[in-house]
């Protein structure tokens, strides 16, 4: 826009050039900041099929998800604040008053919080079924209320692998929408929607941000499943900021790189867990011994970083002890980053439905990008904690006997 010479310098300095009809094109693409968008016409504010306030998402945001919904392949992607936002906001958007969710008893803690407080308060029951239900255990569970059966494979905490395209398979029969929390493959090692899966969520957090330092979800969904979230989406107005949606973007570019790292190294300390004495059990569906290993050889293509452990009987101090002895597993939530991380989530486990009887303490442990040789090192040296502490009472009562 070229403003007429006569226009005061304070004018001139809120309406000079602004060069954003051409760009330099560089590898990434701009960060396009902005809430009012400029339209040429009365036509196109209300009636223009394009994008009329910066909510609705500009360049930075539109790149994300034409790449995301490429990723997982579907119809439309919609990216959230967070990945718990994106659950509650496919609920949201699927469910009404009266309707009724049945969920896999080892969905993400948040997502079951979501549930039992504020959809209930909304009239939605939640059931919830054993991950190791098959598909007809789960039709039986069905009732006319059913709207949504909500899948997470493998389970939160606990890693059990569901027959997703065969539970998928019976919902569409039923007329019953699926959703699936896919984290753990990050839309690279499953595609749900291949399978018949109405909705594939995801944390970006986790690793396709890949840097513990951004919130986001996204929601993929094909059909008309894709139509109610488009339509909520606008309805509540969900929205991510461009500098977030760039970081976004850039972690996409090293994902299959990153988690190829992640995956090796994980595998490798699975199968190292394996042999040590203080460990009862590998939860890592790659591993041949895993129960759900048969899926997850027929439907992934390979693992994350995420795998758990059930450890030998042991007092609740004794496992503190060996956390915090380790120096490169950091204690703290989520995972997906470049970090280690090893949290006990036994608190976590025991408000499940149907509770599973483990011989000892549950850990979930995060192999990062660090040299394995490191973190087994590392592994090792708390493993040497929970030793000392788990045979010290038993040494003092020998001596005071």
């Amino acid at each position: 826009m070229t403003l007429c010479s006569t226009v005061h310098e304070q004018t001139r300095l809120i309406h000079g050039d602004t060069p954003c009809d051409v760009l330099e094109r560089t590898p990434a693409p701009p960060i396009q900041r902005g809430s009012t968008v400029l339209l040429p016409t009365c036509e196109a504010l209300y009636h223009g099929g394009r994008v009329n306030y910066g909510r609705g998402g500009l360049t930075t945001q539109r790149v994300l998800r034409d790449a995301l919904r490429d990723l997982e392949h579907a119809d439309e992607a919609f990216i959230y604040p967070s990945g718990l936002t994106a659950i509650t906001g496919t609920l949201l958007a699927l469910l009404s008053a009266g309707d009724e969710v049945l969920a896999c008893d080892t969905v993400y803690n948040p997502t079951r919080r979501f549930l039992a407080g504020t959809l209930a308060r909304y009239g939605v029951q939640a059931r919830y079924f054993d991950p190791a239900d098959s598909a007809e255990t789960i039709r039986a569970m069905i009732t006319p209320a059913t709207r949504v059966i909500f899948l997470e494979s493998p389970g939160s905490l606990s890693f059990e692998m569901q027959d997703v395209p065969a539970i998928a398979a019976m919902a569409k029969e039923a007329g019953v929408t699926t959703v699936i929390d896919n984290t753990w493959a990050a839309g690279v090692f499953f595609k749900p929607l291949d399978h018949g899966v109405d909705v594939s969520i995801q944390s970006l957090t986790k690793y396709v941000c890949g840097h513990s330092d951004v919130f986001m979800g996204l929601a993929a969904a094909k059909g008309a499943a894709a139509d109610l979230l488009a339509a909520s989406s606008y309805e509540v107005g969900w929205a991510v900021s461009p500098d977030d949606a760039y970081m976004a973007i850039r972690g996409l570019r090293t994902l299959s790189t990153r988690l190829a790292r992640h995956g090796a190294a994980a595998l490798e300390v699975a199968e190292w867990l394996e042999a040590q004495p203080e460990v009862q059990s590998v939860m890592c569906p790659a591993l041949p011994s895993d129960p759900g290993h048969a899926i997850w050889k027929r439907d992934f293509t390979g693992m994350c970083g995420l795998i758990g452990a059930v450890l030998q009987p042991a007092s609740e101090e004794a496992v503190a002890a060996m956390v915090e002895r380790f120096e490169l597993f950091g204690l703290g939530f989520s995972w997906g980053g470049y970090e280690s991380l090893a949290i006990p989530v036994d608190p976590q486990v025991k408000v499940r439905t149907h509770k599973h009887s483990y011989p000892g303490p549950v850990l979930r442990l995060h192999i990062g990008l660090e040299n394995v040789g490191d973190l087994i090192a590392d592994l090792r040296r708390g493993f040497d904690t929970l030793s000392q502490e788990t045979s010290a009472p038993q040494t003092k009562l020998r001596a005071a006997g």
